[in-house]
């Protein structure tokens, strides 16, 4: 097996793997980022929501995986474009490595006995916030946009299907698009419609992950990029 059909494999494991823990990340925050998150340590849910934060940090090392993996080929094309996208990638871990902090503070801040006290509330609800504006910044609009550059790069390389790829760019806008309309607050951040707009991007990572473990980089097409440089 070469090193490209390894790597592609590679690659594909972390899209999988980024999709699995950012969905168990969202399930097991629910204690800390509902109404009652101050009864978290009481309720006996902290060890829930500590399994979260580690699928969130499995999250953040699957993301800058990809985002290094996946460099050295669309770089191929045009270096300044994955750049870009690698640093929109990095961005994104950013802000998922900063929005699990602030679950870890409302963690802590719900062991405190007197945590349904007013100040301790309004830290709370504090951090409630913060951590859905990094949920928006990160997985929503810096998703978007590096899924965009390394949607198009592939489709100019044509290392996966065309048509794959032109998809990948599409779920990108519409990802983007999903996250703009919660920041002017038009869709709630766990709508439905939302959700059905954000939705088709994971599919397409899926798509994506699963032809590069089943089928690997065009082999023709890599040689001609690599020939070419």
């Amino acid at each position: 097996m070469t090193n490209d059909r390894v790597n592609g494999i590679l690659i594909g494991i972390f899209y999988i793997a980024a999709a699995v823990t950012s969905i168990i990340a969202v399930v097991l925050y629910e204690p800390v980022l509902s109404e009652q998150w101050y009864m978290t340590v009481e309720n006996g849910m902290e060890m829930k929501v500590l399994i979260g934060v580690f699928n969130d940090i499995l999250l953040v090392v699957s993301a800058v995986g990809t985002a290094v993996m996946l460099f050295p080929y669309i770089r191929l094309w045009n270096e300044h474009l994955a750049l870009g996208y690698l640093c929109f990638r990095f961005m994104e871990a950013v802000f998922i490595a900063i929005g699990l902090v602030s679950i870890l503070g409302l963690l802590q801040l719900s062991g405190y006995s007197e945590g349904s006290g007013e100040n301790l509330l309004a830290v709370g609800s504090t951090l409630q916030a913060f951590h859905g504006w990094t949920f928006m910044l990160g997985p929503n609009l810096m998703l978007g946009l590096n899924t965009f550059l390394y949607s198009y790069l592939l489709f100019q390389t044509r290392l996966v299907p065309k048509s794959l790829a032109l998809f990948g760019m599409v779920t990108a806008v519409m990802v983007f698009i999903a996250g703009v309309l919660e920041m002017f607050g038009i869709v709630e951040p766990l709508s439905t419609t939302k959700g059905l707009i954000a939705l088709p991007v994971g599919v397409y990572e899926m798509s994506l992950a699963v032809w590069l473990i089943v089928k690997g980089f065009n082999k023709q097409k890599l040689e001609e990029l690599r020939r070419g440089k």
